[in-house]
């Protein structure tokens, strides 16, 4: 079976990866891919928004699957004019990927069928959520409604940072129409954990639970990024805490979006917080996979990926067999220097076979080959290096072993990733 994956980024890169390890895949089509993805798939020079192109692109090639991976064009409807010309497709349609596209209305439906999450309130009126967040401890957290690339979040320590961002966001602009909402949110503290479930409807199978480390530099200080690296399993969250996000957050979500109408087909991340007493509250849903979450679950799974991408769309998820390894994985994400900022592109990239002959497992997300045919980086976050090992500590010292055989001009990554699981 012919497959196309849409997107570009490490997260596609790991799809394919994982795909092209089933027995049925034929060739895997990547839309528009990265250098490093056309080393096992056939790139196609189509963009993820250009929704006519890519369903004529997989009718003329008579594709037995399609997957989206990026967030934009799943809130945009990209499973539903898949659909629409009858092309199987994996991934969730435009309203029920709205769980993503907008934390009010995400928020809501957690307040409406009594979900665990943090407290909030809403505002399209600049003035009015000044007001309120004037008369709200700190720490506090600011939220553009829609998608921001990762970065639509501050967690706000003092007053003045808090009424930064949300002038920044509601009168700055600094995301587009994606901030003409915002939700300001209490402030939760604890340990957080990232749960990836396949779901369709109410049948929910969770993945190997990761943590992701969304701060630029160590000790999870600086900016919001879309994720400096990842690491799973998570030795010290008790399977009873991953239990209860499961029967407590994720499944009762799955359903209430069903009793919404919203059917819910495809990867439902549920990014969580852990507190002092154990409980797990929800910060926010994702409609995907994670990036780089999925550089560490998708190494640990022993089941055939297609044949569970299939069983969700045929509506046998609920039988589908999946299995994980007891093998630990570490991801460490090389980003270019002034990431998340403004970053160059096209410097040479050195040591990167070096680091997949050492046993790395290295997802390309940003980069690019010049004329001469040498690897140069296209993007902030550039390589996310993974180690696998028996526990976290030898799947650490693995990733970053291969990391260090890479270099590049600017190169940036935390030395921390994992350190709270060396347990």
């Amino acid at each position: 079976m012919d497959i196309l994956v849409i997107g570009g980024g490490g997260r596609e890169h790991a799809i394919c990866w994982s795909l092209a390890k089933s027995p049925n895949a034929g060739i895997i089509y990547c839309a528009p891919g990265n250098a490093g993805i056309g080393q096992i798939a056939e790139l196609v020079p189509i963009q993820v928004h250009e929704f006519e192109r890519l369903t004529d692109f997989a009718k003329e090639k008579q594709v037995g699957l399609v997957v989206v991976g990026p967030d934009d064009p799943l809130v945009d409807g990209i499973v539903d004019a898949f659909e629409a010309k009858d092309i199987p497709v994996f991934g969730p349609r435009k309203n029920a990927a709205l769980i993503e596209g907008s934390k009010t209305f995400m928020k809501d439906l957690l307040k409406k069928y009594q979900i665990p999450t943090a407290s909030y309130d809403k505002f399209d009126d600049y003035e009015a959520a000044l007001t309120y967040l004037q008369a709200q401890p700190v720490p506090i957290v600011i939220k553009a409604d829609g998608l921001a690339a990762g970065k639509g979040v501050t967690v706000a320590f003092t007053r003045e940072e808090a009424e930064l961002a949300l002038k920044q966001i509601m009168v700055d602009k600094v995301f587009g129409e994606s901030g003409s909402q915002v939700v300001i949110e209490e402030f939760l503290a604890g340990q957080e954990m990232s749960i990836l479930s396949f779901v369709d409807g109410e049948t929910v199978r969770p993945m190997a639970a990761a943590q992701d480390h969304k701060q630029v530099y160590d000790g999870d200080k600086g900016p919001n990024t879309g994720g400096m690296g990842t690491y799973s399993p998570l030795p010290h969250i008790a399977d009873s805490i991953i239990e209860e996000a499961l029967e407590t957050i994720l499944k009762p979500t799955a359903k209430a979006m069903v009793q919404e109408g919203r059917h819910f087909r495809g990867i439902l991340f549920a990014g969580l917080m852990i507190g002092p007493d154990g409980k797990p509250k929800t910060i926010e849903f994702n409609a995907r996979f994670g990036d780089p979450e999925t550089q560490v679950v998708l190494p640990r799974l022993k089941s055939d990926l297609l044949e569970i991408f299939l069983a969700a769309v045929n509506g046998t998820l609920a039988d589908a067999e999946i299995e994980w390894s007891e093998e630990a994985a570490v991801c460490v994400i090389l980003a270019s220097g002034g990431y998340p900022a403004s970053y160059p592109k096209g410097l040479p990239i050195s040591g990167l076979d070096d680091a997949v002959k050492s046993e790395g497992l290295v997802f390309h997300a940003g980069t690019a080959k010049n004329e001469a045919g040498e690897w140069v980086t296209d993007g902030g976050r550039v390589l996310g290096v993974v180690g696998l090992g028996r526990n976290i500590a030898e799947a650490r010292n693995q990733a970053y072993a291969s990391a260090d055989r890479i270099a590049f001009e600017g190169k940036h990554n935390r030395t921390d990733i994992a350190a709270k699981a060396l347990v």
